[in-house]
């Protein structure tokens, strides 16, 4: 029995049944490779579902959390604040988009800092409703799931959702839900489901995460800004995924010039740390009182030292303009594999800077989305060293988040996997 396998049995005996995993048990890992228990090398596509942006062991990452190891761990923030804190919540005031004057509350979770901006959004407007959107994904907690627009895995079987959470459709160009029908959906549940005047917040992603990597028209999220401005409601930037360069700029919301009044942000803020945040207006921010947000672990000292040297690299290395180049390779790459003979299985191929996509349908007339594929290509590109995670409320997108620091003969490399993943998993498919 391999090494694997001992994991794999042992996992299944003591690990929740509903904690998913790969078959792929880590070893180690360098920038943008990883080493399983046997010792096989694969590149990370995944890059801990878009966590490394930085790489695997970023050496000014693990410098800045060694030094502070040797200072102290933990102090709880409410019981003894620290300076890193602090000056991680300056960093990050001046790094959001929007010229006024800003706050910043640190946690642990995605799903916290998620919780945590609602949380400010209703104690500020007093209101309680929420709007988000069909394809979202917020987090696994109660309040995420609600918010989240996708049923399996992450609300199947778990009752009922906490109520005043409303759903609107995401505008998707490759699946025929334009602009003009989104906002008039919304137009329309403002008259049929839910007052206005009882919205505490929206809450958009810039590029859709589990929803398939699709991005926000930029006209809709000005469009958004306007109705929130109109009716009193707090706009909210999940930024979780698409946030800290990953995009090519810094958050996805850059590109469209339009400021939200909070963004939540967590994944690639402290290079493998755990370590989100809630950064935005103010008086929003400040809405809650005293004790009214927080948490033990919130902004670990180890994190917010990590958070400071991500971004100290992001603005060393200019990982915004590597994340656009990176991007326009992969996107360049996959067009010309969707034009060859037989990949008529490439509906879509689509991303903003070093967040890209391809969609896997039965056919480019019906576009009817084609999940085995997708898993067999997953398959089919670990069995060749590399890492891929697919997404897509259908399961039916391949989804490719490598480090921004991953060197281009690694990029190359892996894109030739790609190619021939597909190609394999092609031919293998019923005709």
């Amino acid at each position: 029995m391999t090494q694997s396998a001992r994991l794999s049995a042992r996992k299944s005996a003591a690990v929740a049944r509903g904690v998913a995993t790969r078959g792929i048990y880590a070893a180690r890992a360098e920038n943008a490779e990883l080493w399983d228990a046997e010792g096989r090398r694969f590149i990370d596509f995944a890059a801990g579902i878009a966590v490394n942006n930085t790489g695997h062991r970023h050496p000014k990452v693990m410098a800045a959390v060694a030094a502070q190891a040797q200072a102290f761990t933990h102090t709880c923030f409410h019981v003894a604040p620290y300076e890193g804190y602090i000056a991680l919540a300056e960093r990050l005031n001046a790094a959001t988009p929007g010229d006024f004057a800003k706050k910043t509350m640190l946690v642990t979770t995605g799903a916290e800092a998620v919780e945590n901006a609602i949380k400010m959004a209703r104690a500020f407007t007093g209101r309680s409703g929420v709007i988000s959107f069909s394809g979202a994904f917020h987090g696994r907690t109660l309040l995420g799931m609600a918010l989240t627009g996708k049923v399996t895995p992450y609300k199947k079987g778990f009752g009922a959702m906490p109520p005043e959470i409303v759903h609107a459709p995401f505008p998707n160009a490759f699946h025929g839900v334009t602009e003009a029908e989104a906002l008039g959906q919304l137009d329309r549940l403002f008259a049929s489901s839910v007052d206005p005047d009882r919205v505490a917040a929206i809450i958009i992603e810039p590029v859709q995460g589990e929803g398939g990597f699709n991005i926000a028209p930029f006209s809709f999220l000005r469009s958004l800004r306007e109705i929130c401005d109109r009716h009193g409601i707090v706009l909210i930037a999940d930024e979780v995924q698409a946030g800290m360069a990953r995009t090519g700029r810094m958050f996805g919301f850059d590109h469209s010039g339009v400021v939200p009044d909070l963004v939540t942000m967590a994944k690639g803020l402290a290079g493998g740390f755990p370590l989100s945040a809630v950064t935005g207006r103010a008086e929003i921010v400040d809405a809650p009182n005293p004790g009214g947000v927080g948490g033990t672990y919130a902004g670990n000292p180890l994190a917010v030292a990590a958070a400071h040297a991500v971004l100290d690299v992001i603005a060393e290395e200019d990982l915004c303009a590597r994340a656009t180049e990176i991007g326009e390779v992969i996107r360049a790459r996959l067009a010309q594999i969707a034009v060859r003979q037989g990949m008529e299985c490439i509906g879509d191929v689509r991303g903003l800077g070093a967040m890209n996509a391809f969609e896997l349908v039965t056919d480019r007339t019906t576009k009817a989305p084609d999940a085995a594929l997708a898993a067999s290509v997953v398959a089919e590109a670990e069995a060749r060293g590399l890492i891929l995670l697919s997404c897509g409320t259908r399961y039916n997108v391949i989804r490719l988040l490598p480090p921004l620091t991953i060197p281009m003969a690694q990029l190359d490399e892996a894109l030739d996997i790609i190619e021939a993943a597909i190609e394999a998993a092609a031919m293998r498919r019923p005709a």
